[in-house]
């Protein structure tokens, strides 16, 4: 399970450390994607598998899902980890999530979101001072 928020920093070729309390779950492998929010999530291989196995059953014949299903699948990318524990994040996914040097990996029960440290400080802010109007909504939902 992934759980907490770490600081990271990619360097100038793209790598980037994933917190070591994570990397042994990961060394079989990884695949990071675009996620929402404009960031980029990262999946072990049998997250990703479950994941998959999901969006295929989406009917192909909604615009939406098949939206959906290239968002998550046409951008992502298989990554190893190095003797360093980084792993190697493709330019277009850097582009995408708008990440600079500074950042933030998130842990979130099955995957891990990579952020722009600047942007993850917004939405952090903002998440946090609608906080009560979304457990109120959520209320619904069992949560």
């Amino acid at each position: 399970m992934f759980i907490g928020e770490y600081q990271h920093s990619i360097d100038d070729k793209g790598r980037m450390a994933l917190p070591a309390k994570f990397r042994g779950e990961l060394k079989r492998g990884a695949i990071v994607t675009r996620g929402l929010d404009n960031c980029l999530f990262v999946y072990t291989a049998s997250a990703w598998k479950e994941l998959v196995a999901k969006i295929s059953t989406l009917p192909l014949s909604q615009q939406k899902s098949r939206a959906f299903s290239r968002l998550m699948l046409a951008g992502a990318m298989d990554v190893t980890l190095d003797g360093q524990g980084r792993i190697l994040i493709p330019e277009y996914l850097r582009q995408f999530a708008g990440l600079k040097k500074a950042t933030i990996v998130a842990g979130l029960y099955n995957r891990l979101e990579v952020w722009d440290q600047d942007a993850w400080e917004k939405y952090k802010a903002a998440t946090e001072k609608d906080s009560t109007k979304i457990a109120e909504e959520l209320g619904g939902l069992g949560v």
